[in-house]
Protein backbone atom coordinates (compact mmCIF):
# COMPACT_ATOMS: atom_id res chain seq x y z
CA UNK A 1 0.00 0.00 0.00
CA UNK A 2 1.24 3.13 -0.89
CA UNK A 3 2.22 6.39 1.88
CA UNK A 4 -0.48 8.20 0.41
CA UNK A 5 -2.94 5.21 0.47
CA UNK A 6 -1.66 5.12 3.58
CA UNK A 7 -3.10 8.64 4.82
CA UNK A 8 -6.34 8.19 3.52
CA UNK A 9 -6.96 5.27 5.06
CA UNK A 10 -5.53 6.82 8.96
CA UNK A 11 -7.89 9.65 8.08
CA UNK A 12 -11.38 7.38 6.98
CA UNK A 13 -10.54 5.14 10.14
CA UNK A 14 -10.30 8.29 12.20
CA UNK A 15 -13.36 9.80 10.82
CA UNK A 16 -15.21 6.52 11.66
CA UNK A 17 -13.76 6.29 15.18
CA UNK A 18 -15.08 9.85 15.84
CA UNK A 19 -18.42 8.96 14.35
CA UNK A 20 -19.24 5.91 16.43
CA UNK A 21 -16.91 5.97 19.37
CA UNK A 22 -15.20 2.58 21.10
CA UNK A 23 -15.90 0.61 24.20
CA UNK A 24 -13.44 0.71 27.04
CA UNK A 25 -12.06 3.52 29.53
CA UNK A 26 -10.12 5.17 26.47
CA UNK A 27 -13.08 6.64 25.10
CA UNK A 28 -15.26 7.65 28.28
CA UNK A 29 -16.17 11.02 28.95
CA UNK A 30 -13.45 13.38 31.12
CA UNK A 31 -13.82 13.25 34.82
CA UNK A 32 -12.62 14.69 37.97
CA UNK A 33 -9.63 14.01 39.67
CA UNK A 34 -8.62 11.10 40.11
CA UNK A 35 -7.95 9.68 44.18
CA UNK A 36 -4.03 8.96 42.39
CA UNK A 37 -3.90 12.26 41.16
CA UNK A 38 -0.60 14.43 42.51
CA UNK A 39 -1.40 17.69 44.42
CA UNK A 40 -0.85 20.57 41.66
CA UNK A 41 -0.84 23.98 42.01
CA UNK A 42 -3.36 24.34 38.51
CA UNK A 43 -5.57 22.26 37.43
CA UNK A 44 -3.48 20.51 35.18
CA UNK A 45 -3.36 17.00 36.48
CA UNK A 46 -1.06 15.78 33.36
CA UNK A 47 1.29 17.16 31.30
CA UNK A 48 2.43 16.02 27.89
CA UNK A 49 5.17 17.53 26.10
CA UNK A 50 5.19 16.79 22.62
CA UNK A 51 8.72 17.98 21.61
CA UNK A 52 9.87 18.08 17.52
CA UNK A 53 12.42 18.68 15.42
CA UNK A 54 13.92 21.64 13.41
CA UNK A 55 11.79 24.12 12.77
CA UNK A 56 11.60 27.96 13.28
CA UNK A 57 8.27 30.30 13.79
CA UNK A 58 8.47 32.31 10.79
CA UNK A 59 9.03 28.50 8.40
CA UNK A 60 5.64 27.81 10.13
CA UNK A 61 3.63 30.82 11.02
CA UNK A 62 5.20 33.66 8.58
CA UNK A 63 2.05 34.37 7.10
CA UNK A 64 -0.38 32.95 9.89
CA UNK A 65 -3.38 33.20 9.63
CA UNK A 66 -3.94 34.02 6.03
CA UNK A 67 -3.15 31.43 3.90
CA UNK A 68 -3.60 31.18 -0.26
CA UNK A 69 -5.92 28.38 -0.48
CA UNK A 70 -4.51 26.92 -3.66
CA UNK A 71 -7.43 24.42 -5.63
CA UNK A 72 -6.64 20.77 -4.55
CA UNK A 73 -5.03 21.72 -0.92
CA UNK A 74 -6.83 22.15 2.30
CA UNK A 75 -8.58 25.04 2.69
CA UNK A 76 -7.49 27.55 5.69
CA UNK A 77 -10.00 29.90 7.00
CA UNK A 78 -9.28 32.37 9.95
CA UNK A 79 -11.61 33.02 12.51
CA UNK A 80 -12.54 37.02 12.27
CA UNK A 81 -11.31 37.17 15.89
CA UNK A 82 -7.53 35.85 14.73
CA UNK A 83 -4.90 38.14 16.90
CA UNK A 84 -1.73 39.40 15.16
CA UNK A 85 1.45 37.35 15.16
CA UNK A 86 4.60 38.81 15.23
CA UNK A 87 5.62 37.11 11.65
CA UNK A 88 6.50 38.37 7.67
CA UNK A 89 3.39 40.26 7.29
CA UNK A 90 4.34 42.56 10.39
CA UNK A 91 7.43 45.37 8.54
CA UNK A 92 7.08 44.19 5.05
CA UNK A 93 9.87 41.57 5.51
CA UNK A 94 8.11 39.18 3.76
CA UNK A 95 8.19 41.07 -0.15
CA UNK A 96 11.29 44.04 1.32
CA UNK A 97 13.84 41.16 2.77
CA UNK A 98 17.79 42.03 3.69
CA UNK A 99 18.32 38.57 3.20
CA UNK A 100 20.04 37.60 -0.73
CA UNK A 101 16.82 35.50 -1.08
CA UNK A 102 13.38 36.61 -0.45
CA UNK A 103 11.04 34.49 1.41
CA UNK A 104 8.64 31.95 -0.52
CA UNK A 105 6.36 29.93 -0.04
CA UNK A 106 6.51 25.87 -0.18
CA UNK A 107 3.28 23.76 -1.09
CA UNK A 108 1.99 20.42 0.32
CA UNK A 109 4.00 19.16 -3.04
CA UNK A 110 7.42 20.46 -1.26
CA UNK A 111 7.11 18.69 1.88
CA UNK A 112 10.12 17.07 1.53
CA UNK A 113 13.32 19.29 1.48
CA UNK A 114 16.69 19.19 1.84
CA UNK A 115 18.10 19.86 6.39
CA UNK A 116 19.42 23.40 6.99
CA UNK A 117 23.21 24.18 8.55
CA UNK A 118 21.60 24.72 12.34
CA UNK A 119 24.81 24.56 14.45
CA UNK A 120 26.21 26.80 17.20
CA UNK A 121 27.72 28.62 15.87
CA UNK A 122 26.76 29.14 12.15
CA UNK A 123 23.00 30.09 13.29
CA UNK A 124 24.73 33.12 15.31
CA UNK A 125 26.44 33.97 12.32
CA UNK A 126 23.04 34.13 10.10
CA UNK A 127 22.18 36.56 12.46
CA UNK A 128 24.62 38.87 12.02
CA UNK A 129 24.35 41.14 15.58
CA UNK A 130 20.90 41.39 15.23
CA UNK A 131 20.44 41.99 11.59
CA UNK A 132 19.27 38.53 10.57
CA UNK A 133 20.29 38.87 7.03
CA UNK A 134 22.61 36.25 6.23
CA UNK A 135 20.51 33.08 6.62
CA UNK A 136 21.41 31.23 2.64
CA UNK A 137 25.58 32.23 3.03
CA UNK A 138 25.58 31.04 6.64
CA UNK A 139 23.05 28.18 7.66
CA UNK A 140 21.63 27.63 4.08
CA UNK A 141 22.40 24.08 2.75
CA UNK A 142 21.65 23.99 -1.46
CA UNK A 143 21.57 20.36 -2.84
CA UNK A 144 25.00 19.04 -4.34
CA UNK A 145 25.85 15.18 -5.91
CA UNK A 146 27.12 13.90 -2.51
CA UNK A 147 23.77 14.87 -0.56
CA UNK A 148 21.11 15.17 -2.88
CA UNK A 149 17.84 16.56 -1.46
CA UNK A 150 15.12 19.45 -2.88
CA UNK A 151 15.96 23.07 -2.37
CA UNK A 152 13.02 24.25 -4.99
CA UNK A 153 15.50 25.41 -7.07
CA UNK A 154 16.38 28.34 -4.54
CA UNK A 155 19.82 25.94 -3.57
CA UNK A 156 21.32 27.45 -0.19
CA UNK A 157 18.41 30.11 -0.31
CA UNK A 158 15.91 27.66 0.77
CA UNK A 159 16.63 28.24 3.96
CA UNK A 160 14.13 31.38 3.74
CA UNK A 161 11.40 28.43 2.75
CA UNK A 162 8.20 28.47 4.52
CA UNK A 163 4.40 26.75 4.80
CA UNK A 164 1.14 27.90 5.42
CA UNK A 165 -1.85 27.02 6.65
CA UNK A 166 -2.32 24.89 3.60
CA UNK A 167 0.53 23.04 4.70
CA UNK A 168 0.90 22.94 8.45
CA UNK A 169 -3.14 23.03 8.72
CA UNK A 170 -3.56 21.16 11.78
CA UNK A 171 -1.07 23.38 13.44
CA UNK A 172 -2.91 26.27 12.46
CA UNK A 173 -6.05 25.00 13.49
CA UNK A 174 -4.64 24.37 16.68
CA UNK A 175 -3.72 27.89 17.04
CA UNK A 176 -7.05 28.68 16.36
CA UNK A 177 -8.53 27.09 18.70
CA UNK A 178 -6.22 27.15 21.62
CA UNK A 179 -3.15 28.86 22.71
CA UNK A 180 0.43 29.70 21.29
CA UNK A 181 3.56 32.08 21.82
CA UNK A 182 4.90 34.15 19.15
CA UNK A 183 8.27 34.93 21.42
CA UNK A 184 9.68 31.48 22.36
CA UNK A 185 12.84 30.59 21.63
CA UNK A 186 15.57 27.88 21.96
CA UNK A 187 17.34 28.08 25.33
CA UNK A 188 20.60 28.61 23.73
CA UNK A 189 21.98 28.30 19.80
CA UNK A 190 23.11 24.98 18.30
CA UNK A 191 21.14 21.21 17.37
CA UNK A 192 19.32 18.74 18.17
CA UNK A 193 21.10 17.58 22.06
CA UNK A 194 21.26 21.06 23.71
CA UNK A 195 17.37 21.58 23.10
CA UNK A 196 16.78 18.75 24.49
CA UNK A 197 18.74 18.71 27.15
CA UNK A 198 17.49 22.35 27.81
CA UNK A 199 13.88 21.28 27.89
CA UNK A 200 14.90 18.85 31.02
CA UNK A 201 17.97 20.36 32.33
CA UNK A 202 17.73 24.08 31.65
CA UNK A 203 21.81 23.59 31.22
CA UNK A 204 24.16 21.93 28.87
CA UNK A 205 26.85 22.90 31.53
CA UNK A 206 28.81 19.79 33.20
CA UNK A 207 29.52 17.39 30.08
CA UNK A 208 32.67 15.20 29.47
CA UNK A 209 32.96 13.91 25.95
CA UNK A 210 34.01 10.37 25.26
CA UNK A 211 35.66 10.45 21.67
CA UNK A 212 36.33 7.47 20.28
CA UNK A 213 39.17 6.57 17.29
CA UNK A 214 37.71 5.35 13.75
CA UNK A 215 39.81 3.04 12.23
CA UNK A 216 42.08 5.51 10.09
CA UNK A 217 40.66 8.45 11.39
CA UNK A 218 40.80 10.64 14.38
CA UNK A 219 38.98 11.44 17.51
CA UNK A 220 36.65 14.33 17.00
CA UNK A 221 36.26 17.35 19.81
CA UNK A 222 35.23 20.16 17.72
CA UNK A 223 31.78 21.06 17.69
CA UNK A 224 30.67 18.80 20.81
CA UNK A 225 32.06 20.54 23.51
CA UNK A 226 32.67 23.79 23.47
CA UNK A 227 36.04 25.12 23.05
CA UNK A 228 36.85 21.51 21.26
CA UNK A 229 37.58 20.06 24.82
CA UNK A 230 36.75 17.21 26.53
CA UNK A 231 34.67 18.83 29.44
CA UNK A 232 32.27 21.73 29.68
CA UNK A 233 29.08 23.07 28.03
CA UNK A 234 27.40 20.88 24.91
CA UNK A 235 27.36 22.86 21.81
CA UNK A 236 26.49 19.63 19.45
CA UNK A 237 24.67 16.43 18.42
CA UNK A 238 27.04 14.18 20.45
CA UNK A 239 25.48 11.04 21.60
CA UNK A 240 24.49 9.92 24.70
CA UNK A 241 27.36 7.66 26.65
CA UNK A 242 24.74 5.95 28.44
CA UNK A 243 22.73 4.11 25.54
CA UNK A 244 23.79 1.35 23.91
CA UNK A 245 22.26 1.32 20.87
CA UNK A 246 24.80 3.87 20.03
CA UNK A 247 27.45 1.58 20.00
CA UNK A 248 25.32 -1.27 17.88
CA UNK A 249 24.84 0.80 14.98
CA UNK A 250 27.81 0.78 12.18
CA UNK A 251 26.82 4.40 11.20
CA UNK A 252 27.88 5.79 14.45
CA UNK A 253 31.05 4.30 15.07
CA UNK A 254 33.73 6.50 15.83
CA UNK A 255 31.69 9.53 16.73
CA UNK A 256 31.89 11.27 20.46
CA UNK A 257 29.87 10.67 23.53
CA UNK A 258 28.51 12.56 26.39
CA UNK A 259 28.00 12.32 29.67
CA UNK A 260 26.62 14.48 32.40
CA UNK A 261 27.84 14.99 35.54
CA UNK A 262 26.85 12.90 38.77
CA UNK A 263 25.97 15.60 40.38
CA UNK A 264 23.84 17.24 37.40
CA UNK A 265 20.11 17.11 37.67
CA UNK A 266 17.10 17.00 35.37
CA UNK A 267 13.76 17.29 36.22
CA UNK A 268 13.19 13.49 36.08
CA UNK A 269 15.44 13.91 39.53
CA UNK A 270 12.95 16.13 41.03
CA UNK A 271 9.53 14.33 39.94
CA UNK A 272 11.25 11.05 41.39
CA UNK A 273 12.54 13.36 44.17
CA UNK A 274 8.53 14.04 44.98
CA UNK A 275 7.58 10.22 43.90
CA UNK A 276 5.48 11.55 40.74
CA UNK A 277 5.12 9.58 37.97
CA UNK A 278 6.69 10.43 34.92
CA UNK A 279 8.17 9.29 31.60
CA UNK A 280 9.76 9.82 28.23
CA UNK A 281 8.32 7.96 25.70
CA UNK A 282 10.52 7.71 22.11
CA UNK A 283 9.15 6.13 18.95
CA UNK A 284 11.68 2.97 18.22
CA UNK A 285 12.71 3.14 21.76
CA UNK A 286 11.93 -0.61 22.23
CA UNK A 287 15.09 -2.85 21.52
CA UNK A 288 14.67 -5.21 18.34
CA UNK A 289 17.11 -7.52 19.50
CA UNK A 290 21.02 -7.45 21.23
CA UNK A 291 24.15 -8.35 19.19
CA UNK A 292 27.30 -10.93 20.03
CA UNK A 293 28.25 -8.13 22.69
CA UNK A 294 25.10 -8.46 24.43
CA UNK A 295 23.72 -5.24 24.07
CA UNK A 296 21.15 -3.55 22.72
CA UNK A 297 19.93 -3.20 19.33
CA UNK A 298 16.95 -0.52 17.99
CA UNK A 299 16.34 -1.84 14.36
CA UNK A 300 13.44 -0.76 13.76
CA UNK A 301 12.38 1.43 10.91
CA UNK A 302 9.64 3.35 9.59
CA UNK A 303 8.23 4.70 6.51
CA UNK A 304 7.20 8.51 5.34
CA UNK A 305 7.27 10.70 2.75
CA UNK A 306 10.78 11.05 2.70
CA UNK A 307 10.95 7.57 2.54
CA UNK A 308 12.76 4.56 4.92
CA UNK A 309 14.56 6.63 7.51
CA UNK A 310 16.89 4.22 7.87
CA UNK A 311 18.93 5.93 4.60
CA UNK A 312 19.43 9.00 6.84
CA UNK A 313 19.12 8.26 10.11
CA UNK A 314 19.82 5.55 12.71
CA UNK A 315 16.40 3.97 12.69
CA UNK A 316 12.82 4.86 14.20
CA UNK A 317 15.17 5.98 17.42
CA UNK A 318 17.71 8.64 17.25
CA UNK A 319 19.67 8.51 20.32
CA UNK A 320 20.45 12.20 20.73
CA UNK A 321 16.99 13.06 20.90
CA UNK A 322 16.74 11.42 24.03
CA UNK A 323 18.03 13.17 26.36
CA UNK A 324 17.65 11.48 29.77
CA UNK A 325 20.06 8.69 28.40
CA UNK A 326 22.94 11.15 29.06
CA UNK A 327 22.32 11.03 32.76
CA UNK A 328 23.14 7.74 35.30
CA UNK A 329 20.30 8.63 36.88
CA UNK A 330 17.68 8.36 34.91
CA UNK A 331 18.95 6.41 31.57
CA UNK A 332 18.19 3.00 30.58
CA UNK A 333 20.96 1.83 28.80
CA UNK A 334 19.64 -1.49 27.96
CA UNK A 335 16.53 -0.16 27.11
CA UNK A 336 14.43 -2.66 28.92
CA UNK A 337 11.07 -2.94 28.60
CA UNK A 338 8.89 -2.19 31.46
CA UNK A 339 6.02 -3.52 33.21
CA UNK A 340 2.88 -2.74 32.42
CA UNK A 341 1.24 -1.84 35.39
CA UNK A 342 4.64 0.33 36.40
CA UNK A 343 4.83 2.39 33.61
CA UNK A 344 5.50 6.09 34.80
CA UNK A 345 6.75 4.57 38.07
CA UNK A 346 9.77 3.56 39.57
CA UNK A 347 11.30 0.18 38.06
CA UNK A 348 14.88 -1.07 38.28
CA UNK A 349 16.80 -0.92 34.83
CA UNK A 350 13.97 0.97 33.19
CA UNK A 351 14.56 4.05 34.92
CA UNK A 352 10.94 5.92 32.93
CA UNK A 353 12.45 5.20 29.42
CA UNK A 354 10.38 3.67 27.39
CA UNK A 355 8.95 3.36 23.62
CA UNK A 356 6.16 5.36 22.45
CA UNK A 357 4.08 2.61 22.60
CA UNK A 358 4.22 2.22 25.92
CA UNK A 359 2.32 5.72 26.56
CA UNK A 360 -0.46 4.15 25.44
CA UNK A 361 -0.23 1.22 27.28
CA UNK A 362 -0.09 3.34 30.28
CA UNK A 363 -3.17 5.33 28.57
CA UNK A 364 -5.08 2.87 28.35
CA UNK A 365 -4.85 1.13 31.15
CA UNK A 366 -6.12 4.21 33.53
CA UNK A 367 -2.38 5.08 34.20
CA UNK A 368 -1.48 8.12 32.43
CA UNK A 369 1.78 9.59 34.00
CA UNK A 370 1.48 13.29 35.65
CA UNK A 371 4.59 14.19 32.78
CA UNK A 372 4.85 12.34 30.05
CA UNK A 373 7.27 13.36 26.89
CA UNK A 374 6.68 12.58 23.46
CA UNK A 375 9.30 11.65 21.11
CA UNK A 376 7.80 10.60 17.79
CA UNK A 377 9.40 7.76 15.48
CA UNK A 378 12.34 9.83 13.26
CA UNK A 379 9.70 10.06 10.11
CA UNK A 380 6.99 11.83 12.02
CA UNK A 381 9.19 14.30 14.58
CA UNK A 382 9.25 17.10 11.56
CA UNK A 383 13.36 17.05 11.07
CA UNK A 384 13.72 18.12 7.49
CA UNK A 385 15.62 15.43 5.51
CA UNK A 386 14.39 12.23 6.35
CA UNK A 387 10.73 13.68 7.70
CA UNK A 388 8.04 16.72 6.81
CA UNK A 389 5.38 18.56 7.58
CA UNK A 390 2.42 16.00 6.46
CA UNK A 391 4.33 13.36 8.54
CA UNK A 392 4.65 15.00 11.45
CA UNK A 393 1.11 16.27 11.26
CA UNK A 394 -0.30 12.76 11.20
CA UNK A 395 1.50 12.38 14.26
CA UNK A 396 0.57 15.21 15.85
CA UNK A 397 -3.60 14.78 15.27
CA UNK A 398 -3.20 10.91 16.19
CA UNK A 399 -2.13 11.98 19.31
CA UNK A 400 -3.83 14.43 20.41
CA UNK A 401 -7.40 13.64 18.92
CA UNK A 402 -7.16 10.17 21.00
CA UNK A 403 -5.56 11.73 24.04
CA UNK A 404 -9.16 14.83 23.80
CA UNK A 405 -11.11 10.77 23.93
CA UNK A 406 -9.34 10.00 27.01
CA UNK A 407 -11.16 9.96 30.72
CA UNK A 408 -7.96 12.41 31.39
CA UNK A 409 -8.30 15.21 28.96
CA UNK A 410 -10.07 17.48 31.17
CA UNK A 411 -6.96 17.52 33.19
CA UNK A 412 -4.40 17.37 30.27
CA UNK A 413 -2.36 19.87 28.90
CA UNK A 414 -0.46 18.75 25.64
CA UNK A 415 2.82 21.33 24.98
CA UNK A 416 3.49 21.43 21.19
CA UNK A 417 7.48 22.96 21.11
CA UNK A 418 10.58 22.10 19.08
CA UNK A 419 14.07 21.01 19.87
CA UNK A 420 16.02 23.60 17.54
CA UNK A 421 15.09 25.94 13.91
CA UNK A 422 17.03 23.87 12.20
CA UNK A 423 18.37 27.08 10.59
CA UNK A 424 15.32 28.21 8.54
CA UNK A 425 14.73 31.71 8.88
CA UNK A 426 13.06 33.82 11.22
CA UNK A 427 12.98 37.48 11.20
CA UNK A 428 13.21 38.02 15.28
CA UNK A 429 16.84 38.79 17.48
CA UNK A 430 16.54 36.94 20.47
CA UNK A 431 17.15 38.43 24.00
CA UNK A 432 20.48 37.53 25.09
CA UNK A 433 20.56 36.33 28.82
CA UNK A 434 23.18 33.50 28.51
CA UNK A 435 26.59 35.34 27.93
CA UNK A 436 29.41 33.32 26.62
CA UNK A 437 33.28 33.73 25.43
CA UNK A 438 34.34 30.67 22.81
CA UNK A 439 36.93 31.68 20.75
CA UNK A 440 36.40 29.04 17.58
CA UNK A 441 32.64 28.71 18.68
CA UNK A 442 30.90 31.90 19.49
CA UNK A 443 30.27 34.86 17.15
CA UNK A 444 26.50 37.00 17.78
CA UNK A 445 28.35 39.96 19.20
CA UNK A 446 31.71 39.44 17.42
CA UNK A 447 34.30 36.79 16.88
CA UNK A 448 34.52 34.97 19.87
CA UNK A 449 31.69 37.15 21.97
CA UNK A 450 28.09 36.24 22.70
CA UNK A 451 26.86 39.57 24.64
CA UNK A 452 28.15 42.97 26.02
CA UNK A 453 30.58 41.17 28.60
CA UNK A 454 31.21 37.76 27.43
CA UNK A 455 33.69 36.97 30.61
CA UNK A 456 30.54 36.93 32.93
CA UNK A 457 29.17 33.78 30.74
CA UNK A 458 29.74 30.40 30.43
CA UNK A 459 31.53 28.93 27.04
CA UNK A 460 29.56 27.55 24.91
CA UNK A 461 25.80 28.66 26.46
CA UNK A 462 24.94 31.64 24.19
CA UNK A 463 21.45 32.08 24.23
CA UNK A 464 19.14 32.44 23.92
CA UNK A 465 18.73 31.00 20.31
CA UNK A 466 16.05 31.24 17.05
CA UNK A 467 12.90 31.62 17.84
CA UNK A 468 10.55 28.53 17.45
CA UNK A 469 6.87 27.76 17.60
CA UNK A 470 5.32 26.92 20.91
CA UNK A 471 1.90 25.64 21.28
CA UNK A 472 -0.67 24.59 24.43
CA UNK A 473 -3.68 22.57 23.35
CA UNK A 474 -5.72 22.00 26.35
CA UNK A 475 -9.33 22.28 27.94
CA UNK A 476 -7.48 24.98 29.70
CA UNK A 477 -5.94 26.91 27.31
CA UNK A 478 -7.13 30.37 26.37
CA UNK A 479 -8.74 30.30 22.75
CA UNK A 480 -7.51 31.63 20.15
CA UNK A 481 -4.97 33.23 21.46
CA UNK A 482 -1.18 34.68 21.18
CA UNK A 483 0.90 34.78 23.70
CA UNK A 484 3.64 37.57 23.60
CA UNK A 485 5.43 37.14 26.79
CA UNK A 486 9.23 35.74 25.86
CA UNK A 487 9.59 31.84 26.90
CA UNK A 488 12.18 29.29 25.88
CA UNK A 489 12.64 25.58 25.85
CA UNK A 490 13.03 25.57 29.87
CA UNK A 491 9.85 27.39 30.92
CA UNK A 492 8.56 23.61 30.09
CA UNK A 493 10.79 22.77 32.90
CA UNK A 494 10.02 25.37 35.06
CA UNK A 495 6.08 24.64 34.52
CA UNK A 496 6.42 21.27 35.32
CA UNK A 497 8.76 22.47 38.72
CA UNK A 498 5.98 24.80 39.51
CA UNK A 499 2.94 22.84 38.64
CA UNK A 500 4.28 19.94 41.17
CA UNK A 501 6.10 22.09 43.18
CA UNK A 502 9.85 20.05 42.59
CA UNK A 503 12.03 23.58 43.29
CA UNK A 504 14.60 23.98 40.91
CA UNK A 505 17.32 21.96 39.51
CA UNK A 506 20.10 24.39 40.75
CA UNK A 507 23.40 25.06 39.51
CA UNK A 508 23.08 27.63 36.48
CA UNK A 509 19.94 25.94 34.84
CA UNK A 510 17.81 28.42 33.12
CA UNK A 511 14.79 27.93 34.78
CA UNK A 512 15.11 30.15 37.97
CA UNK A 513 14.95 32.89 35.18
CA UNK A 514 12.81 31.46 32.18
CA UNK A 515 9.28 33.05 31.28
CA UNK A 516 6.46 31.35 32.54
CA UNK A 517 3.50 29.56 30.29
CA UNK A 518 0.76 30.47 32.69
CA UNK A 519 -0.14 33.59 30.02
CA UNK A 520 -1.13 30.51 28.04
CA UNK A 521 -3.95 28.92 30.32
CA UNK A 522 -7.08 30.64 31.96
CA UNK A 523 -7.12 28.77 35.50
CA UNK A 524 -9.59 30.75 36.29
CA UNK A 525 -12.89 29.13 37.92
CA UNK A 526 -16.29 30.35 36.07
CA UNK A 527 -18.93 29.01 38.44
CA UNK A 528 -21.68 29.39 35.72
CA UNK A 529 -20.24 26.59 34.18
CA UNK A 530 -19.10 28.24 31.10
CA UNK A 531 -15.45 28.11 30.20
CA UNK A 532 -15.76 31.80 28.17
CA UNK A 533 -12.56 32.49 27.15
CA UNK A 534 -11.32 28.91 27.37
CA UNK A 535 -10.93 26.05 24.72
CA UNK A 536 -12.83 23.03 24.21
CA UNK A 537 -12.31 20.11 22.30
CA UNK A 538 -11.13 19.75 18.29
CA UNK A 539 -10.96 16.95 16.41
CA UNK A 540 -8.95 17.19 13.21
CA UNK A 541 -8.25 14.66 10.11
CA UNK A 542 -4.36 13.47 10.51
CA UNK A 543 -3.95 13.93 6.97
CA UNK A 544 -5.23 16.55 5.51
CA UNK A 545 -5.31 18.86 9.08
CA UNK A 546 -9.03 20.00 8.62
CA UNK A 547 -11.66 20.21 11.29
CA UNK A 548 -14.15 17.04 11.43
CA UNK A 549 -15.57 17.94 14.96
CA UNK A 550 -15.20 21.19 16.76
CA UNK A 551 -17.31 21.60 20.37
CA UNK A 552 -17.46 24.89 19.50
CA UNK A 553 -20.09 24.72 16.99
CA UNK A 554 -22.29 22.13 19.07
Amino acid sequence: MSVNCLRVFASALTALTLAIGAPGSLWAQPREHDSDDFHTTTPIKHVVVIFQENISFDHYFATYPHATNPDGEPAFHAKDDTPRANNLLAGGLLDENPNSTQPFLLDRTQAVTCDQNHNYGPEQKAFDHGLMDKFPEMVGVGNSVASPCYDAGKGAGLVMGYYDGNTVTALWNYAQHFAMSDDSFSTMFGPSSPGAISLVAGTTSNATASPTTPAGGVAKLAGNIAGGVLSGALIGDARPGFDECVTTNAKLQGVTTVTFSPSSKNVGDLLNAKSVTWGWFAGGFARTGVNGSGLAVCGAHTLGLAGDDAVTTVGAYIPHHEPFNYYLSTANPHHDPPTPSLIGKDEAGVNHQYDLNDFWVALDNDQLPAVSFLKAVSSQDGHPGYSDPLDEQIFLVQTINRLQHSREWGETAVIILYDDSDGWYDHVMDPVVNQSSSANDDFLSAPGSCGVTPALGVPGRCGYGPRQPLLVVSPWAKKNYIDHRTTDQSSVLRFIEDNWNLGRIGADSSDVKAGTLTGLFDFDDHHDGDHHGRASKLFLDPSTGVVLSDDDDN
